[in-house]
């Protein structure tokens, strides 16, 4: 097991918050491992430990990964004893889910930047403690406000965490398969969160409290601290400067504002002023944002050039894509199972615990062979395996079976979610400089969030107006043409990464 070889922070202008490889990453998908400078390391032990160290970091950043995607969804099966509880209306209890999804989305980039900015190592401690922090005052919450607030914090530190676990493995791990195996690692940490959350949930909630869905994060952030603080190299960065007030303020306020002017698309209709007047707001002030950086801003939050690497211009626009065919699958799934078979939210997720293994044997597998194979027949093969899934899942209906109709589309969706989700994160970030890796995170998981919401928005509006064409709307076999169409519109979105990734040359960095 090779690994990345020591260069002073100061020589290679990168984050020191783990010791790296000079240059810039861009051949990070196409050498191969004899290519990594260790071979001139001084001895076997100092390679042994420094091969120890990498590991764990590579699991100091899949357990953040995995917190937080799996906070995004273990409070939906407690929602209804915390609205008996704490007296919540319907329309508030929506917001324990998207005041976390809000600012989790909003704050991205600045969390991105700040990593570089400040090193990598403190804002990882920082997004751990104030996840943690939020997560106690979620768990003693006792009014409605108190919650939702804690919720929001909450996702403040969760896009703080996410692009830094990005930044850290992208200067931890030296070019070629290990990188690309430490990326798929890191995904298969997410998808089986995001896959947990409905279990875990419910088992907190039943033989706990609704409370320890929430207080269960306290003892694991502060051991994810200690392992922090121990495994990561607290050194400032070489290049320090202060942090792009005006574009952090303009940018997360747009996204913030699009993100809950679309989130409020299908309760209000989209002819609402709920709806028109912050999509409007957002979509201008993301405008303004674009403007500050490109013209007024002396270091920018969002660094523009960064759009002139093809990797990070199409990788982007396809996580975009991408998030609405991760919806289509976990999200629309979950409801066909729950409202057409009539599954329990926990049947419900054990019925997509097979798919979630699946995601996580072909994530891992698809790492060793990025380097290899390139970026396109990755994301060709995942492109077919979500048109057949998707086409085989859309002929599902009120009279189906789970073994017969919706297991085997589902393992086939997320084998194509294993090739793709790795790839794509790889290429969104792979021809960017140490010095931007942070930033670079915070975008490819900004636009994969951003996919995600616009995507849930128009894909349930897209679902309750074809059932509402039934005479008996709220039928299962009403709902279940809706959910057929969803998955009709995620095997188009498949195309459209298909056609993207050929923009992409056949190997990054070629």
């Amino acid at each position: 097991m090779t690994s990345s070889s020591p260069v002073p922070a100061a020589a290679s202008g990168a984050d020191p918050a783990v010791r790296s490889n000079s240059g810039s990453s861009a051949d990070a998908l196409t050498n191969s491992p004899s290519d990594s400078p260790i071979g001139s390391a001084p001895g076997v032990a100092a390679s042994a430990s420094r091969s120890r160290g990498t590991w764990l970091i590579l699991v100091l950043a899949c357990a953040c990964q995995f917190m937080v995607i799996l906070d995004a969804s273990i409070v939906n099966v407690a929602l209804p004893s915390v609205r008996s509880e704490l007296g919540f209306t319907a329309t508030g209890l929506a917001w324990v889910v998207n005041g976390y999804l809000l600012s989790f989305a909003g704050f991205m980039l600045v969390g991105g930047r700040a990593a570089d900015l400040f090193g990598h190592r403190r804002m990882l401690v920082a997004g751990l403690a104030v996840f943690s922090a939020a997560s106690l005052a979620g768990g003693l919450a006792d009014t409605p406000g108190l919650l939702v607030g804690a919720r929001i914090v909450q996702g403040v530190g969760a896009a703080v965490m996410a692009p830094a676990t990005l930044a850290v493995l992208n200067t931890a791990f030296g070019e070629g398969p290990e990188r690309a195996r430490a990326f798929g690692a890191w995904a298969a940490a997410g998808g089986v969160g995001g896959m947990a959350g409905a279990l875990a949930g419910g088992a907190l909630t039943t033989g706990l409290s609704w409370r320890w869905v929430f207080l269960i994060n306290v003892p694991i952030g502060a051991v994810l601290i200690a392992v922090a603080l121990a495994a990561l190299s607290g050194a400032r960065p070489a290049r320090t400067s202060s942090l792009d007030l005006l574009g952090a303020s303009t940018g997360t306020a747009g996204l913030a504002a699009l993100i809950c002017g679309v989130m409020q698309g299908t309760d209000h209709g989209w002819t609402s002023a709920y709806v028109l007047a912050p999509i409007a707001a957002g979509l201008l002030l993301l405008v303004g944002f674009l403007a500050v950086e490109a013209r007024f801003a002396a270091r920018p939050m969002l660094p523009l050039r960064l759009f002139g690497l093809r990797g990070v211009a199409v990788g982007n626009v396809m996580l975009l894509l991408f998030g609405g065919i991760a919806i289509a699958m976990w999200y629309f799934t979950s409801l066909f199972l729950q409202n057409v078979l009539g599954y329990s939210a926990l049947r419900a997720g054990l019925g997509q615990t097979p798919a979630a293994v699946a995601f996580m044997l072909v994530a891992g597998r698809s790492a060793a062979l990025l380097p290899r194979t390139g970026v396109r027949p990755l994301v060709l093969s995942g492109a077919a395996c979500f048109v057949a899934g998707f086409g085989w899942l859309s002929f599902a209906d009120a009279g189906s079976s789970y073994f017969a109709d919706i297991l085997g589309p589902t393992l086939l969706i997320a084998a194509g979610i294993g090739l793709t989700f790795p790839t794509l994160m790889a290429v969104a970030t792979a021809e960017v400089p140490d010095g931007d890796a942070g930033t670079a995170g915070g975008l490819a998981n900004t636009a994969s969030q951003v996919g995600s919401s616009l995507g849930l928005a128009a894909l349930a509006t897209a679902a309750a107006a074809r059932a509402d064409r039934e005479s008996l709307a709220d039928t299962p076999s009403a709902l279940a043409l809706g959910y057929d169409l969803v998955f009709l519109v995620a095997a188009a979105l498949a195309l459209a990464i298909a056609a993207a990734s050929l923009l992409l040359p056949g190997k990054t960095g070629d």
